[in-house]
C-alpha cells in the first residue's frame, strides 16, 4: 500500500515565500432575465482575452471560475482585478452579469457538465445537497504559501475560520447567513469536516485521508463511483488491487475540508463576493495567515470563537462574539497591509468594508436579504 503518512507530510512541504493565489467563482446571470439559465457556451462566447493571465474554467452548473497564478499580494490582486474587470465588461456587453453571492437565489440547480468526475460526485453526494453544491454555489478560495512554519499557518487558518466565515457570509438561505456553508454542512462529513484537531498537522491529514469515504476508483472502464461507504482504508477490497500514490493523490482532490494542504494551504470556507469586494477577502486572509503580528492581535479575540463554525454560518455577525472577533481580524489586517506592500486603494477598500459590514454587525448577506425584500 502506498505510504499515506509520507504523502501527507509532503502536502506540508512547499514554498517558504509569502505568495497568494486566488480562485474566484461567480454565478453568471442573464441581465434582463436573471431566472433564466445561462449556458456555458453563451458565457464562453462573450469572454475576452485576460490581461492578468488568469485561467478560466467552469463548475458543473456553469459557474465561471478565474484562477490567478500565485504572486506577492499586491501583484496577485492587481492582476486579478484587471481580469475580473475585463470579464465583467465583456459579459455586460453580451447581456450577462457576474453574480455577487455564494448561493444562487433564483434558479434550481442543473448540471451543464457531465464529465466522469462530476458523474461520480453526483452519484456519491446525492440530491439535493450534492447537486446544489455542484451547481448553485460559488466561493472565494485563497491559496497561501506554507512559509517557514507550516503548522503555525495551518493552525491560524483554522482558528480564524469562524470569524472570517461570519465576516464574509454572503449567501442568505433557510435562516442561514451563509446558505452555501449550510449546503456543505449537509454533505458527507468524512470529506467536508475540518481536518485540524490540535495535533501534528501531517498526522491528522493522513488520518483524514484514510478515514474519508472513497468517491471513485479507477478501473479498466475509467472512474467507477464507490457507493457502499467504503473508506480509503478499504481501497484494496473495493478496487481489487492495492492503491498507488496516484490513487491517493486523486482521492485527496475529492476531499473538501475548510482548509486543505497541497504544498500550500487552500482556504476554502469563504462565500463568493461581488466583483468589487473579493479583494477584501484576499487582503484580510493573507495578512492574518502570513503576518505574525496581525495573527497574534486577531487571535486575542478570534480564539474564543474558533470552534463556532456552524454559528458563524448561521448567525454571521449578528452574534456578539463573532462580531468582536471579526472586528479584531479587520483591525489587525488593516494595520498589517502596508507592511505587506498593499497599495493604498486596497487598504482603503478593506477599511470601507469594515465600516459597512464588520463594525455595524451586518454580514454582506444582510444587504442581499434587504434587496430581496425591496
Amino acid at each position: 500500500m502506498t505510504d499515506v503518512q509520507a504523502y501527507a507530510h509532503r502536502c506540508f512541504r512547499g514554498d517558504t515565500a509569502d505568495r497568494l493565489g486566488v480562485e474566484l467563482e461567480f454565478l453568471v446571470f442573464d441581465a434582463e432575465e436573471p431566472e433564466r439559465p445561462v449556458p456555458i457556451a453563451r458565457t464562453t462566447r462573450a469572454l475576452p482575452a485576460l490581461p492578468g493571465g488568469s485561467k478560466i474554467t467552469f463548475e458543473p452548473g456553469g459557474q465561471l471560475e478565474l484562477s490567478a497564478p500565485p504572486a506577492v499580494l499586491p501583484v496577485a490582486v492587481a492582476r486579478l482585478v484587471a481580469d475580473v474587470e475585463a470579464v465583467r465588461t465583456a459579459l455586460e456587453a453580451a447581456g450577462l452579469r457576474l453574480g455577487a453571492t455564494g448561493l444562487d437565489p433564483l434558479r434550481p440547480p442543473a448540471r451543464q457538465l457531465h464529465e466522469p468526475r462530476y458523474d461520480a460526485m453526483a452519484a456519491v453526494l446525492g440530491e439535493p445537497h450534492g447537486l446544489t453544491m455542484m451547481c448553485s454555489t460559488a466561493s472565494v478560495q485563497l491559496n497561501v504559501d506554507l512559509g517557514d512554519a507550516p503548522a503555525v499557518r495551518w493552525g491560524r487558518a483554522h482558528a480564524l475560520g469562524p470569524a472570517l466565515v461570519a465576516a464574509f457570509a454572503n449567501s442568505p438561505a433557510g435562516g442561514w447567513m451563509s446558505g452555501r456553508q449550510a449546503v456543505w454542512a449537509r454533505l458527507d462529513p468524512s470529506r467536508t469536516a475540518s481536518v485540524a484537531a490540535g495535533g501534528d498537522p501531517a498526522a491528522e491529514w493522513a488520518r483524514y485521508l484514510l478515514d474519508a469515504r472513497l468517491m471513485v476508483v479507477r478501473d479498466a472502464d475509467g472512474l467507477r463511483p464507490v457507493l457502499d461507504g467504503a473508506t480509503f482504508r478499504e481501497f484494496a477490497r473495493v478496487a481489487g488491487r492495492p492503491p498507488s500514490e496516484d490513487d491517493l493523490a486523486y482521492h485527496a482532490t475529492t476531499l473538501f475540508p475548510p482548509v486543505r494542504p497541497r504544498g500550500w494551504l487552500e482556504i476554502r470556507y469563504l462565500d463568493a463576493q461581488g466583483p468589487d469586494d473579493w479583494p477584501v477577502c484576499a487582503a484580510v486572509v493573507h495578512a492574518l495567515v502570513t503576518d505574525d503580528r496581525a495573527a497574534a492581535a486577531a487571535l486575542e479575540e478570534a480564539a474564543a470563537v474558533s470552534h463556532r463554525w456552524e454559528d458563524a454560518a448561521r448567525l454571521g455577525l449578528s452574534d456578539p462574539g463573532l462580531r468582536r472577533a471579526a472586528c479584531a481580524c479587520f483591525r489587525a489586517a488593516a494595520e498589517a497591509l502596508p507592511r505587506l506592500g498593499a497599495e493604498p486603494w486596497l487598504t482603503a477598500r478593506v477599511s470601507a468594508f469594515a465600516s459597512r459590514h464588520i463594525e455595524s454587525g451586518r454580514s454582506p448577506a444582510v444587504d442581499l436579504m434587504e434587496e430581496m425584500i425591496a
